[in-house]
């Protein structure tokens, strides 16, 4: 069995990635009302990390965060697809996959707002 896709090089392939790249992100925005809110949060923290943080690093830890919370997202979105295109049929492996995927979202956003938290604690106080 032949994949087309996997045909493709160079340039042509760089400018497909991207488009499909620039698609996720749209139905992520448009489907998913949590990755909504994440892209809103982003929208103020990341120019915030620019004045909170105190270097470089500090920048780009606190953006970071924030930005890795809207990858596990995406990953999250993805994999709740997949079990929901499998079969909307109760079953222990698909909870199991759609329980670890939802933790994962949850400790990265622990870790984003203990970055935040200690960023904003040693600037201010």
């Amino acid at each position: 069995m032949s994949n087309s896709f996997k045909g493709r090089t160079g340039l042509d392939r760089i400018v497909r990635a991207t488009g499909y790249s620039f698609d996720g992100l749209k139905t992520a925005y448009r489907g998913e009302s949590a990755f909504r809110q994440e892209t809103w949060l982003a929208v103020v923290l990341i120019p915030a990390s620019f004045w909170v943080g105190r270097s470089w690093v500090e920048v780009a830890l606190l953006a970071g965060s924030v930005l890795l919370v809207m990858i596990v997202e995406l990953l999250n979105s993805g994999i709740e697809a997949v079990v929901d295109r499998v079969s909307f049929e109760l079953h222990d492996l698909s909870k199991r996959a759609k329980d670890l995927a939802s933790a994962a979202v949850f400790l990265s956003l622990v870790l984003c707002g203990s970055m935040w938290a200690a960023a904003l604690w040693h600037r201010f106080l």
